[in-house]
Parts: structure tokens; sequence; C-alpha cells
């Protein structure tokens, strides 16, 4: 119940590796007295678990790294992975070779033996070997079946397990070989035999669109279909639903309102209004989908949207958190139509500082559906038979978007650009073409304004002490941010050991659109945190935000759905019961719950591109493209080619005849005869040999001679990493 309390208090201690009270620890992470209790329970919790020492004069500190430690473990398509562990001390993931995963499935809970602890202050990495399986994470996986002799195989999708298993009673099923199916597994593997299963269902043909749709969806446990009862409900709730009914809610159906999303969104959960006052300040009124008067807390509606946490938007198919009677209807912003919403009133001065915030609950009939795509056009100067006034609004909400986004990048906002592509697909959902994502200022536009409603919302609800579920991004450890500072240096981009956000803010301005663009963006990326979601008061990290939450959102995501309750309450007049509506305890565990729902979301999304995007470059063996090294490993090096939004491995074998070695500490392949350097960021023109869509793998080969001779007695640039020997003076570290 109190893992991710219990996490934030790690994580506090781990920033910097210093003792604290408890409270001060309490004042860190914001328990107010009513809390007290969780926070208590949750710190006994870890000391028990000896995860922490609570000593004298109540002072809190990590324990000591020991030489085993237990975590969660993340497979890698060649055969390596990570653990994250859960014992806190560790700054890092323990890398593990492939010969220490023994029969280890991305996800299981496992116990590790440390083989080699590095030093904190270069690259050396913790690596160490699995001992102990202590939980498995599943008991069913998608794969490809096969016949070798007398034996069925099924070799899973994706990196989730390296071995195939072996199936029973194929003859029992319409399985063929080629087939995509579900296996349920009966059997783990051991040192002596191998996992065996037996076939749940057959999914398709291998390759078919929609075959790898109904893979994806069961290998992250999404959910395509609703319970009926939640369906009943919704239907109930559309038939109650009057559209004039305006009793409690303040009447803005008069106001020029518009919406702006993608062309083929339909759930349209916000609206932007924007006038001046009498004193000819901004009023941006952000109009926000009332969902929570649809959706009754612990209804099957609920529950549902619960269960699923948000909704999943793949290429060609959306799996709604809410029914589409309540997504794409009475809940959607629909222009010319009545729609329920909570309103966000901010008043602003000509520097963009918030002077005055207004709640309420309110009834809005949009005057237009646009798309981002029309509003750059309007824009830059095309009518697209547009009003007047709705030009002018868009010209106004451009002006002010404008001066918010300064005054965010003021605050040290971060900015990461990351080249993102979308998959054309045709009416059998095959990928036919990929092209960039538009990035065109609308998008900004929406942000900031999305943005500034919820820090609003955010800290209203702390003013008045109600717990409420926060999105949280806590700030990187100093050791992450030292091994960034470190690589960077070697791409011979100068970087704080130490930096702050607003050093790390310059950074990503300064690159531009060059070939470090991508590799630097994904450098920063990996050594910052994962947002999620909690009633943790620990702020957002990236918008430099230290009460931020979700809210603009609640067809879509149920973080929102939830601080509709609680301000719906505040707006009642009814604080005490929005004190009491959620728990600290509530709030935790479905903030656990969401958050893993959104990282499989994301994940999905991300598996059926680059599976859609392989499919098409299948049809491309042989042809030559632009890249850049973005990862090295001693097996080879990864190239991104950013026309495609995907990477392939460029195998040691295939960078010519020498013998490679891998310096993690210089970040590069290093010929041992021949002295070239492959290093990170090289630009490299590559050429496509093998596509397996599948599993998400791309083989490539340089379009052009890697090892050329070099004149006898050259030098490498750089100098070997060097171990450091042992001291013999006996000391204590401390860490």
């Amino acid at each position: 119940m109190f893992d991710v309390i219990r996490n934030h208090i790690l994580h506090v201690l781990q920033k910097d590796g210093s003792a604290r009270s408890v409270e001060k620890l309490e004042q860190e992470l914001g328990i107010r007295p009513d809390d007290r209790w969780a926070f208590r329970q949750a710190l006994d919790e870890l000391c028990s678990d000896g995860r922490l020492i609570l000593g004298p004069r109540n002072i809190v500190k990590l324990p000591d790294l020991s030489d085993e430690v237990t975590g969660i473990f993340k497979a890698h398509a060649q055969g390596y992975g990570f653990v994250r562990p859960q014992q806190e001390g560790f700054d890092e993931d323990v890398f593990i070779p492939a010969k220490g995963t023994a029969h280890v499935m991305s996800g299981d809970r496992v116990l590790v033996q440390i083989k080699r602890k590095g030093r904190k202050d270069d690259s050396d990495r913790i690596t160490g070997r699995i001992v102990k399986i202590l939980e498995r994470a599943h008991s069913t996986v998608v794969g490809i079946l096969r016949q070798e002799r007398d034996r069925w195989l099924v070799q899973p999708d994706g990196a989730s397990f390296f071995h195939p298993i072996e199936i029973e009673g194929v003859y029992m099923t319409k399985a063929r070989p080629g087939d995509k199916v579900s296996v349920q597994i009966r059997s783990y593997a051991n040192n002596t035999t191998p996992a065996r299963g037996t076939i749940q269902s057959v999914l398709g043909r291998t390759g078919r669109y929609a075959t790898e749709m109904a893979a994806i969806i069961r290998r992250y446990q999404l959910h395509d279909a609703f319970e009926s009862s939640a369906l009943v409900e919704a239907a109930q709730a559309k038939a109650a639903f009057e559209a004039g009914a305006i009793e409690g809610r303040e009447d803005l159906r008069d106001q020029l309102i518009v919406t702006i999303d993608p062309p083929e969104a339909q759930d349209f959960d916000d609206a932007i209004s924007l006038t001046r006052n009498s004193k000819g300040h901004w009023v941006l009124g952000v109009h926000i989908a009332d969902v929570s008067a649809f959706v009754p807390a612990d209804s099957a509606l609920d529950r549902s949207a619960r269960l699923r946490g948000n909704s999943v938007y793949l290429p060609g198919q959306t799996l709604p958190m809410l029914p589409e009677i309540l997504s794409n209807g009475i809940c959607s912003l629909q222009p010319d139509v009545p729609r329920y919403t909570k309103t966000v009133f901010l008043t602003y001065n000509k520097d963009g500082q918030v002077m005055a915030t207004r709640f309420c609950r309110s009834v809005i009939q949009s005057k237009a559906r646009l798309t981002y795509q029309q509003v750059d056009r309007i824009l830059k100067g095309e009518p697209l038979n547009q009003t007047r006034d709705i030009i002018d609004l868009l010209r106004d909400m451009e002006a002010l978007a404008r001066c918010l986004q300064t005054r965010r990048h003021q605050a040290g906002m971060l900015h990461l650009a990351m080249p993102e592509i979308e998959v054309i697909l045709d009416h059998e959902g095959r990928a036919v073409d990929v092209v960039p994502k538009d990035t065109s200022f609308p998008h900004t536009l929406i942000e900031m304004f999305m943005v500034e409603a919820n820090v609003a919302v955010a800290r209203l609800l702390d003013r008045y002490c109600i717990p409420f579920m926060r999105r949280i991004h806590p700030a990187p450890n100093l050791a992450t941010l030292r091994q960034l500072s470190h690589t960077l240096r070697l791409l011979g981009v100068n970087l704080s050991r130490q930096p702050k956000r607003v050093q790390l803010q310059g950074l990503l301005e300064q690159l531009g659109d060059t070939r470090l663009t991508v590799p630097v963006n994904l450098l920063v990326l990996r050594s910052l945190a994962k947002a999620v979601y909690s009633p943790a008061a620990v702020g957002h990290y990236a918008l430099a935000a230290s009460q931020y939450c979700h809210f603009t959102s609640p067809i879509r995501r149920y973080a929102d759905l939830i601080v509709h309750r609680v301000l719906d309450a505040y707006l009642a007049g009814q604080v005490d019961k929005a004190r009491r509506l959620y728990s600290i305890g509530d709030l935790t565990q479905i903030g656990a719950h969401i958050s893993e729902t959104e990282q499989a979301a994301e994940e999905a999304e991300q598996e059926v591109k680059t599976i859609l995007v392989l499919s098409l470059l299948k049809r491309c063996i042989g042809e030559e493209h632009e890249g850049v090294v973005v990862s090295l490993t001693r097996f080879g090096a990864y190239v991104f080619l950013p026309e495609f939004g995907v990477q392939g491995l460029l195998r040691t074998e295939s960078l010519g005849a020498d013998q490679w070695q891998f310096d993690e500490r210089h970040q590069c392949l290093v010929g041992r005869h021949s002295r070239t350097v492959l290093r990170l960021a090289q630009p490299m023109r590559v050429r496509i040999t093998e596509v397996h869509p599948a599993a998400g793998r791309m083989d490539l080969v340089p379009a052009q001679a890697v090892v050329k001779k070099k004149p006898l007695g050259t030098r490498l640039n750089i100098q070997p990493s060097k171990r450091k020997k042992k001291s013999t003076t006996k000391s204590s570290k401390k860490r």
C-alpha cells in the first residue's frame, strides 16, 4: 500500500546520499499532520526491511551497499539486460551480461549478485548475475509458432524472453507454423529443461496488421473491450443528459470558445477562450470536459476507467479509457452543442504573470473545431474561410502563448527536441509512408495553456491542504548527472559535473539542428527520472513547477478524473469532503497502477510504430541511408535513421577485418590493429541488410569501408581505461 511513499522517501535520501532527520524528511516530502501516520508506517517498513537505518536523534540514512540486491529485470533484444535495484543506495541499474541472465523474463523480480562495483566518478558500470528469480511477471507470452522436427516451439516476441517455449498439444488447435499465437506458460525453464506451455489462442498470420495489433494488446495486457455493466452505465448517462440543463453551472455558451486538436481526434476534452478585462489584462479561459459529472466514483464505469488508467493511441486504432458513447459523445466538446465543463479563468499582466485565478463549473458551446494544421496556416496568413473574430482570437492566443513560453523558459523549463514520425497507413493497415510529426507552434500554444491550468489547479488544492493526485518528476540524482557530464565531454560538449536545470536548458538550445542533436537529447532523456503519478509533493523538474497535476484530459487519463472530483467538492463549498475524498494510501495505490498503465501504453505505441516502419523498410533492403551512432556496445553500434525514426544494429563483424574493443569510458569502438575509432554521435551512411519487424530488429552494414589502412606507428588519440590498483590501506567508504 505504501510502495510509492517508500519510493519517494528513498529518492529524497538517494539524491545526495546524505542522512537527515525524520522531521527534515517530512518537510521535504510535504507531509501534512493528517498524513503523518502513513509516512511513519512507510518509514517503519523501510527500516524493518533493512533498506534504511534509523539512528540516534531520529537520523535516517541509507545502509551500505551489499553484494546482493533485489530488483526488476529489463531485457534487451541482444540477450543482455539491466536490473533496477529495489534496495536503494545504488545510483544506477545493474548491467546483466547475456551469460548472467539465467532463464529470466522482462519484468521478473530477481536476486542479483554484484560482480564488480564501479566508481561513481567514472563510467564503469555495476555488473552482476542473476542468482534467483523471486517473482515471475508473466504467465502468458505471444510469439511465432514453428516446428523443429518433432518439436513445436514459440519464440516470444520482443525481448521479454530469450529462449523458445516448447508447446504441448498443438494438434488440438488449428495453429500452423508461422502463426502468431498466445501461449499459457505451464512450467518455466531451468538449467535442464526448457519452458513449456499450451496455445491459448491463434491470433493470425504473422505480419498482418490485425495480427500484430492483437499480439501487442495481449503482450501489454491492454483492454480492447468494455464490460457490459460499464456499457449499460454509459448508455444510462447519455439518456439522462439534458443538454439544456445548466443548474449550478456558469453559462458560457455565448462566449467565443474553440477547440484545437489533431485532425483524427474525436475526444475533445479541452477548449480555449481569450478575452481582455476592463483593465486591458488578458483573461484566459481553459474549459475542460466535466467527465466526473458522468462517471460516479466506484461505479462500474469508474472501476473500468481505473483498470485501464488511460486511453491508448496506437497507429490506426484507439483503445479508449471510457466507452465511445462518452469519450466521443456527450463528454467530447464538439462544436455547436452544449457540453458540461470545469473552467479555469487565469488573468495575466503584460509580462505573462498570473494576477488572479477563478474556478467554476460551467456549460459551453464550442464555436469551432480547429486542427493544429489549420491554426498554423491561419497564423501564417491564410484565412481558410474562418470568421474575423476567430482569426483575431487565434492571433491573440499566439501572442499570449509566446509570452507564457518566454516566462516558463526563464523559469528553467526543459524542452527535449527528439525527432518524431507519423506512420501513414493504407485501408488495410499497412504502412505506406513515414512523415515527420507536425511540431508547428499551435502545439506549443495548447501546451502552454494546459500547463498553466494544471499548475493553477495544483496550487489551489495545495492551498487548502486537499490530498490529490500529482504529476511528479523528481530531479536527477548527482551520480547520473556526473555520468551525463562525462559522456558529453567525450562529444566535445562541456557541461558542469553537477549541472543545474538552467545549464541543461542552455545546452539543449545551443545544439540547434546538428549531428549532436539526437545523441545529446537521448543522453539527457536517459539521465532524467520518469514522471509518475503520486500524492507526494515532489514537484515537476522538467517543467520547473513546484506544484503540478494533470487536470486537462479527464476523457483519456484517470489521474485527471480524480483531480476533477476533489475540485468538484471544493467548488461545492465542501472542503472537508474534498480532504476526505481520497486518502494518501488510496492515491498512492492508484498512482502506482496508472503510472504502470501509462508506461505500458507508451511502450505499446512505440512498438507498433517500430513494427510498421520496419515492415515498410523490408522493401528497402539494400538501400543506403544517412544515420547517426546513438549507442555503442561490445557487439556493435546502434545507428539511428532520422528519416524513419528507428534504429538498427551495426555489428562489429560488419565493420571490417579487425578485433573491435568497446571502450566504455570513452564511448567508442576501437579497432585493435587498424586503430580505427567508431564514436558516439558519429554520422554514418549505412545499408539495410536484414529486417525482422516482429522482433523489432534491423541489421545494417556500413555503406563505405570503416577500416582504413594506417601508417605503422599511428597511435590512438585516447588512453585506454585503466583499472585502479587496490589500496592496501584499510579505509571505510562513504556512500
